[in-house]
C-alpha cells in the first residue's frame, strides 16, 4: 500500500531548475526566429565572412588565417544572440502573457527560475559551439583553445548579456523588446567588435573594446588563438554583468 501513497510537496530545487532549463531550451529551439538567431545566422556569418575575406583580401593586420579569426568571433556572436536577444524576446513575451507571473506562484522560487533560464542558455550555447565549430573545421579551422579562457569568456559573456537582456525585457513592452533586442543585436554584430578583431576598427577600436560585445569577442579570440586568458576583457564583462544585474534588480517587473 505504501507504494501508492502520495508524497505531497515540491521536488528538490535542483530537479526543478533542471526541468525548467530543459523546457526553456526546448522552447527556444522550437521557435523558428530563435533558431535563426541561435544557429543559422552565425553559420552564414562564418561562411560568408571567411569566403568574402579570402576573395577581398581583407586586411586584419594579422598573419593568422581568416577562419581562425572568424570562428571564435562567430562563437562569441552566438553567445551574444542567445544570452541577449533570444532571452530578452522570450522573457518579454512571457511577461506579456503572464507566464512569469504564474511561474512566480509555483514551488520554483524566482532565483530557481533565473537559474533555469541561465542553464538553458548554456545548453543551447553548447549546441551552437558544436555546430559552429564543426562548420569552422570544414573550412580549415584547427583550434588549440585554452579551456580556462574559453570557459570564462562563455560564462562571463553569458552573465553580462543575460543581465542586459533581462533589463530590456523588464522595462519595455513585448513588441518594443522585440524591436530593441534585434536592433541592438544587429548594431553590435556590425560594429561591436564581436566578429572582427578590434584592429579592424582602427582608432574606433579603443572605444569598441569597452563594449560587452568587443570584450566578449576579444576574450574568445585570445582563448582560441593564443590559448590564453584575456583578463582585461573579462574584467569589462564583469563590469557589464554587475551593471546589468543592478539595473535588472531595480527595474524588472514580473507582471
Amino acid at each position: 500500500m505504501s507504494t501508492f501513497t502520495p508524497q505531497p510537496g515540491a521536488a528538490p530545487l535542483h530537479r526543478q531548475v533542471v526541468a525548467q532549463a530543459r523546457m526553456e531550451a526546448k522552447l527556444m529551439l522550437r521557435n523558428g526566429e530563435q533558431l535563426l538567431l541561435a544557429v543559422v545566422i552565425p553559420v552564414i556569418v562564418l561562411v560568408g565572412g571567411v569566403t568574402a575575406g579570402e576573395h577581398l583580401s581583407l586586411d586584419l593586420e594579422s598573419s593568422t588565417p581568416l577562419v581562425d579569426i572568424f570562428t571564435p568571433g562567430v562563437i562569441a556572436l552566438a553567445v551574444m544572440s542567445t544570452s541577449f536577444t533570444s532571452l530578452a524576446i522570450a522573457t518579454g513575451f512571457e511577461r506579456r502573457y503572464g507566464v512569469i507571473k504564474r511561474l512566480g506562484s509555483s514551488p520554483l522560487p524566482r532565483s530557481g527560475l533565473l537559474a533555469g533560464k541561465v542553464l538553458a542558455l548554456l545548453m543551447v550555447q553548447l549546441l551552437q559551439t558544436i555546430v559552429i565549430g564543426g562548420v569552422g573545421q570544414l573550412l580549415g579551422w584547427t583550434p588549440e583553445p585554452g579551456v580556462l579562457g574559453v570557459a570564462l569568456a562563455v560564462l562571463l559573456g553569458t552573465a553580462a548579456f543575460a543581465s542586459l537582456g533581462l533589463f530590456v525585457a523588464g522595462v519595455l513592452r513585448a513588441e518594443a523588446t522585440l524591436a530593441a533586442a534585434n536592433l541592438i543585436y544587429l548594431l553590435l554584430m556590425a560594429g561591436g567588435g564581436v566578429v572582427l578583431p578590434l584592429s579592424a576598427y582602427g582608432a574606433f577600436g579603443d572605444i569598441v573594446r569597452w563594449l560587452p560585445s568587443g570584450a566578449l569577442g576579444e576574450s574568445m579570440r585570445i582563448a582560441f588563438i593564443d590559448g590564453g586568458v584575456a583578463w582585461r576583457d573579462l574584467g569589462v564583462l564583469i563590469i557589464w554583468a554587475v551593471l546589468g544585474t543592478v539595473l535588472t534588480a531595480r527595474t524588472f517587473k514580473w507582471e
